[in-house]
């Protein structure tokens, strides 16, 4: 028991406890600044305090006048699916709700009339094809068109500061759910992303960052002890989003089933086609760091291979220093083409253009389907692709990197 005790203590030990930047912006007198003032907050459901009070509640009692909200992709409390367009509505005292994944998805001139300060606080996920961050950047862009300041509100990356994996985005691939020329997985937080982009971009936002205390970069969500708020549907926990940069990718062919659907969204992989035993033998043979494959047999209750058997396996992350994501997934994608080459080019070839397009933006890049079309053993080079761009950004990105998170 005692073990058990100082093993859910550990993380305090470690790092201390982590102070978000909406408590902060509240602790150190940021809000004060802002009195008399009418503020726009772009938020949603996951914009909680160490309290767990929603950011939008607090603000109804700050020394400064919540005037409209502006929610993103699933909407303000996060009901909404995937590429749902949502309607706009009202928060309490009547103050209006409006979506930017409805009839608009960039702010329009208007918005901005008899607004002071833009304040963005929403837990991202880590990943380049997240569409918190896009919202975030067409906010940026708008209000720095009519000379509006925004500040974000910091919160933790759940991948952690380090992990840089996957392509880079090829500019001309450049879209609402890739909206940034940043690895897959950037290891950035949402603050430190808003400063890359409006110098890397020239956006020229009056951009203020309000950065967490207690964070470090070598942290993932767990670590932090806060309480995890499901980002979409299928973010049900801190970790998905590592097993979402695991499958997300393999999951737009609509070839296998990534466990949406099932009790598992993003942790396995599975068609009545395959295998399972062969399938993790000829994985785990490949010796990738971090993981293992384990064979896994499942019935989707809803979506791909509804109610029909399938085989695949299931992913266990043992190493979370040495797994590499994308790396993994790419490992994945070659090994069905190479152990089902036959199935696997007749649904690739079958795929109507629009989703091969939607693979594309959300690799960030036409080359990955190009060798998976033409390649016999796609995997190791869809591994390297980008290695050298990659390591380029690396370089890059250390001086938008905040120090107090080191």
């Amino acid at each position: 028991m005692a073990v058990k005790i100082f093993a859910w203590l550990l993380p305090f030990f470690l790092f201390g406890e982590v102070t978000l930047g909406v408590d902060c912006f509240f602790h150190d007198g940021h809000a004060h600044l802002l009195k008399g003032k009418k503020v726009a907050l772009v938020t949603n459901h996951t914009a909680i305090d160490r309290q767990m009070q929603l950011t939008a509640e607090r603000f109804l009692d700050a020394p400064f006048i919540l005037a409209a909200i502006w929610t993103p992709e699933h909407g303000f409390t996060g009901s909404a699916y995937a590429n749902e367009n949502v309607k706009n509505s009202q928060f309490k005292n009547k103050i209006p709700i409006v979506s930017l994944h409805g009839d608009i998805r960039r702010p329009k001139k208007e918005m901005f009339q008899g607004i002071d300060v833009i304040i963005y606080d929403i837990q991202d996920i880590g990943l380049r094809s997240y569409t918190y961050a896009s919202t975030l950047y067409y906010v940026m862009e708008a209000a720095s068109a009519q000379n509006v300041p925004v500040i974000v509100l910091d919160r933790p990356n759940p991948l952690g500061g380090k992990l840089v994996d996957g392509p880079m985005l090829d500019p001309k691939m450049r879209s609402f759910i890739g909206h940034l020329n940043v690895p897959y997985c950037h290891g950035m937080t949402i603050g430190e992303l808003a400063t890359f982009y409006n110098k890397e971009y020239m956006i020229k936002c009056d951009l203020k960052v309000v950065t967490m205390q207690g964070w470090r970069r070598s942290m993932r969500f767990v670590d932090t002890h806060l309480s995890w708020i499901p980002t979409s549907p299928n973010m049900p926990e801190s970790t998905t989003p590592l097993f979402c940069a695991t499958t997300g990718v393999l999951g737009e062919l609509g070839i296998v089933n990534i466990g949406i659907g099932y009790t598992l969204p993003f942790k396995i992989v599975g068609a009545p086609w395959i295998e399972a035993e062969k399938f993790a033998k000829t994985l785990t043979e490949q010796k990738l760091a971090g993981v293992r494959f384990i064979p896994f047999y499942f019935r989707p209750f809803y979506g791909l291979y509804k109610a029909e058997d399938c085989q695949g396996v299931l992913i266990d992350i043992i190493d979370l220093d040495t797994f590499e994501p994308l790396k993994t997934q790419y490992m994945i994608i070659g090994m069905l083409k190479t152990l089902y080459p036959k199935i696997f080019d007749q649904k690739l070839s079958a795929l109507p253009s629009l989703r091969k397009e939607l693979f594309c933006k959300v690799n960030g890049n036409t080359e990955i389907l190009e060798l998976l079309q033409k390649e016999r053993f796609p995997a190791w080079k869809c591994m390297n692709f980008d290695e050298q761009k990659r390591k380029e950004f690396e370089t890059k990105r250390k001086q938008y990197l905040f120090k107090s998170y080191d």
